[in-house]
């Protein structure tokens, strides 16, 4: 307490220069009219400032929220866009409710582990078994893509082999001549950007520019783009056609993917496992 005293007795003449300073100004303001308005204008264009960058950090730290929002709105837009694409166009059918016999529903996942460096390829996703995931589930890109299958699934979290894992093989077609192949990733080429399809007969001609998209046999549903042709026709050893695809999916960027559902997995799988593999 005593050093306080000394400061301020010390510092006197400076703290009564800012006192009677500050007295000044506001006997300034408050008696003139031309003054007070300037400070008036000056304290408003201060104080909005103030306000827009705090609104500005407010909106910020909300994104996060703002983005699970959106994707989940997506993926509900998606699965009704599917629904009204999937109709057999060729029947005379009149749809009360498109989502009722929906087959097909998305939901929103965000990605909080990812690797693209690897041989084997996984990422970690923040839905689980408690919003209905499960093992073998097809997983794609917010905007267009595939992505991989669900492998494992804990309550809350689950994680993807991701297409750029050597054991990932997804049924694709080539969507001029409906030729059917097999997605594949690596085989000495390990680009993220760069697949092959294999498996194509080899009386089929593929061409540059050829978009593959995937075939509907699997988990995915038919008629999703995968990317385009960007070396056709490599001969193989087995009288098969295999070509480079260049991947319209950015495995580098993801920060959500879209779950797929498929409301008639269990059932084709009870029906398929009452075939004898040797029958």
């Amino acid at each position: 307490m005593r050093n306080l005293w000394i400061f301020v007795s010390r510092y006197n003449a400076f703290f009564l220069f800012i006192i009677f300073f500050l007295i000044g100004i506001y006997l300034t303001v408050k008696n003139n009219s031309y003054q007070r308005s300037v400070t008036l204008n000056s304290s408003n264009e201060v104080v909005g400032n103030a306000y827009e960058r705090l609104n500005i950090f407010k909106r910020y730290l909300n994104l996060g929220m703002v983005n699970d929002s959106l994707a989940a709105e997506n993926a509900k837009l998606k699965g009704q866009l599917l629904a009204i694409t999937t109709v057999d166009t060729a029947k005379d059918v009149k749809i009360v409710d498109t989502l009722t016999d929906q087959q097909y529903t998305y939901l929103a996942a965000k990605v909080v582990k990812n690797s693209i460096t690897l041989r084997n390829n996984i990422m970690t996703i923040n839905k689980g078994s408690v919003d209905g995931i499960k093992s073998g589930m097809a997983v794609i890109a917010p905007q267009r893509g595939v992505v991989g299958f669900i492998r494992d699934v804990s309550e809350h979290l689950a994680t993807i082999q991701s297409l750029l894992h050597k054991d990932t093989r997804i049924s694709v077609t080539l969507k001029k001549n409906h030729a059917l192949g097999s997605l594949v990733w690596g085989d000495g080429n390990f680009d993220i950007k760069k697949v092959f399809i294999k498996e194509v007969p080899n009386h089929i001609k593929m061409y540059v520019g050829d978009s593959v998209v995937t075939s509907g046999f699997g988990s995915f549903p038919a008629g999703i783009f995968v990317g385009k042709i960007i070396k056709p026709n490599v001969a193989t050893n087995d009288n098969f056609l295999s070509g480079e695809v260049n991947l319209v999916t950015d495995f580098s960027t993801l920060q959500y993917v879209y779950v797929i559902k498929d409301k008639k997995a269990d059932e084709q799988k009870a029906l398929e496992s009452l075939v004898k593999p040797n029958e």
